[in-house]
């Protein structure tokens, strides 16, 4: 649910910016859209902290319940409001708290479902177990990029800026029963049922800051999969109609087929990765994407077609899901299990408040200021080269630093008291 409502938001922008914010400059309201998009990853790293905090206090299936009930409350308002002609500066109020529950909520989803995944998984295969959260996400993009092409099909242009934007968002609504259902009816991990110790917030907080370093090394290990990510999903149907030239719906067959690709290649990899490790896939396709990334946008941009934008964007979509596939289970093992949620959410949350959410504003103003509508590779292979740094550290003999558990932090807390 969490990338359905972000893709719809940032595809739809130019709509809601039109039926939330003032009318009178158009380009200023387009703005106000996208800063209020943007705040939602910024309000990601304190979710991560406050609720990634409480999963691994509480409980695996407790917090995914409680983030689950916030994301919903946040696609519900952006459904509902009325617009700014009918109740005023209270529409952008409302919409703006809703992308703001949607960040809080998610900066702990991705962690906390990855981590209950891992700790449910059969020994030998938590790389494919841990994989499937991922590929439940290209399941959104594919869903919300086939009711993006079917609504142009069948509503005028005028019809889908007056009210056919919002048919998505309330059928993300449609779906929140049914996901609290299966969430309910989930099973607290053996693992944390087992821990003796439950740690306390304040010696939760401290173990975080004691493994900074580690924290510093998620983050740029995820830089890869978020930049790529954003690059190859939110920013492709902007950057196919605005940059290349190309029809709306060329450019939303493309990212449907993208979420294809993704869901294929995730599992698969993850699988790979359980067989040969993490180390291998992670060295391999950060090199690949360092070496291609930039010649093969390149290549697509002197006469740029479907057919050549299709090929490359599903080459991009192959380097993020094999390396995405190693690299979520990877993050779940580095991080101490009595934090293991906060210190993955808040590593995943600053990949994506600083390098992914903003990724298709970086890529159009890298394309503004060189005039080479390649750039945007030029920022996929520097995130590549981020995501080599950190596996190399991480995966060398010895950790980047110490890992303190929080129940280390807590005594320590209380010796120097």
């Amino acid at each position: 649910m969490e990338m359905f409502d972000f893709f719809l938001f940032g595809f739809y922008a130019t709509h809601i910016s039109k039926t939330f914010f003032p009318a009178g400059d158009e380009f200023a309201s387009l703005m106000l859209t996208f800063m209020t998009f943007g705040a939602g990853f910024l309000m990601r790293p304190l979710g991560a902290i406050l609720l990634g905090a409480y999963v691994d206090r509480v409980g695996r299936r407790q917090g995914l319940i409680v983030t689950l009930a916030l994301m919903a409350t946040g696609t519900v308002l952006i459904a509902c409001v009325p617009g700014f002609a009918t109740i005023g500066y209270l529409a952008p109020l409302l919409v703006l708290t809703g992308r703001l529950l949607q960040g809080f909520s998610a900066g702990v989803e991705l962690g906390g479902v990855s981590v209950y995944l891992a700790e449910m998984a059969t020994p030998g295969r938590k790389g494919f177990y841990v994989s499937w959260q991922s590929a439940s996400q290209q399941v959104a993009i594919i869903v919300a990029a086939a009711l993006g092409y079917a609504l142009n099909l069948w509503l005028s242009p005028q019809q889908v800026g007056d009210w056919g934007w919002r048919v998505p968002f309330f059928i993300g609504c449609l779906i929140v029963p049914v996901l609290f259902m299966i969430r309910r009816s989930l099973q607290e991990t053996e693992e944390f049922k087992q821990r003796k110790h439950r740690p306390e917030l304040k010696a939760i907080f401290r173990s975080m800051v004691d493994n900074w370093r580690l924290v510093i090394a998620g983050m740029m290990l995820v830089s890869m999969t978020t930049v790529s990510f954003y690059l190859i999903t939110v920013y492709t149907p902007t950057f196919g109609k605005s940059v290349l030239k190309l029809s709306t719906s060329d450019s939303l067959i493309v990212t449907l087929c993208i979420g294809v690709s993704n869901f294929i290649w995730l599992p698969l990899m993850g699988a790979l990765s359980d067989r040969i490790g993490r180390k291998p896939l992670l060295l391999c396709f950060t090199l690949l994407t360092i070496v291609s990334a930039y010649p093969a946008m390149s290549w697509l941009v002197h006469a740029a077609s479907f057919e050549k934008m299709l090929i490359v964007e599903l080459w991009l979509s192959f380097l993020y899901a094999s390396y995405n596939g190693a690299m979520v289970v990877a993050l779940t093992e580095v991080m101490p299990v009595d934090v293991r949620t906060v210190g993955f959410s808040l590593a995943y949350s600053l990949a994506t408040a600083i390098f992914g959410g903003f990724t298709p504003a970086i890529a159009t103003g890298l394309i503004e200021a060189t005039g080479d509508k390649a750039a945007p590779g030029l920022w996929m292979t520097f995130a590549a080269i981020c995501g080599l740094a950190a596996t190399v550290l991480l995966y060398r003999k010895g950790r980047t630093a110490p890992v303190v558990r929080a129940s280390e932090a807590g005594q320590d807390t209380r010796r120097s008291a």
